[in-house]
């Protein structure tokens, strides 16, 4: 096994569309090695005449899938990595990749809980992860998730989460649409506030542990506003996800 850092060349065995702009990519590892959900890999491409970039993405997929990892990835339109992905790279192909990395943004069953999800855009990403190893684990942790997205169309995981909401196995999916909303729509429909938190956390309790994805802006609305409601500074933990500038 190579050390945690090393480069590696994974193999694209499947490419699979979330939305419009966001694909999830699965990449066969020769040297796999077990993740725990929230970490991510780092992905580097290097052109012909030697000039490379380098991103990092969330890995998608529970530990518990052995011997290769999904990344999801939003294809930033001026991006040097995320356009190649989803213009260029079919199953099959390969690309340079190391990981897992991380070790702060993180869960597993043995944590417990309660556990509050909440993302924005595609910082759904890591903590999928960890709805997915919650569910293969048989874990029965209280959980909620908070998903906040422009329009139904830009939600990730779209058939997924609206699973959730009806399995009964203890999630809670709650989403919020800040930009358009189909005429049905049942869900919340503005920016992630105080109430609106307020009201996920009565149905799992007013002591989770919380992990927040998504912009700054709203990482720093929801991260504040569970410390308003009464949450432990220390039981809240932030990713900022986006694309580099």
């Amino acid at each position: 096994m190579p050390e945690p850092l090393a480069w590696q060349i994974a193999t694209v065995t499947g490419v699979r569309p979330e939305s419009a702009e966001v694909k999830s990519f699965t990449l066969a590892l020769p040297a796999w090695r077990p993740h725990r959900a929230g970490q991510h890999y780092d992905v580097r491409l290097t052109a012909e005449d030697g000039y490379q970039a380098q991103r990092s993405y969330s890995i998608g997929s529970p530990p518990s899938q052995t011997g290769e990892v999904e990344v999801t990835i939003e294809r930033i339109p001026d991006g040097e990595v995320s356009p190649y992905f989803h213009d260029v790279l079919r199953v099959g192909d390969q690309v340079e990749v190391r990981g897992p990395i991380g070790g702060y943004f993180v869960w597993e069953p043995a944590l417990g809980g309660p556990l509050l999800l909440v993302a924005g855009g595609s910082g759904v990403v890591p903590l999928m992860a960890m709805l997915r190893e919650r569910s293969a684990a048989g874990d029965d942790t209280p959980t909620a998730l908070l998903y906040s997205s422009r329009t139904l169309d830009d939600v990730i995981y779209r058939e997924e989460i609206d699973a959730l909401a009806v399995a009964k196995d203890g999630v809670g999916a709650f989403q919020t649409l800040t930009r358009s909303q189909p005429p049905d729509w049942t869900g919340y429909a503005r920016r992630i506030d105080r109430e609106m938190l307020s009201e996920v956390l009565a149905s799992i309790g007013p002591q989770p542990l919380a992990y927040i994805c998504g912009p700054t802006l709203l990482v720093e609305a929801a991260a504040n506003g569970l410390v308003e409601l009464g949450v432990p500074p220390a039981r809240v933990r932030t990713e900022r996800f986006g694309p580099t500038t």
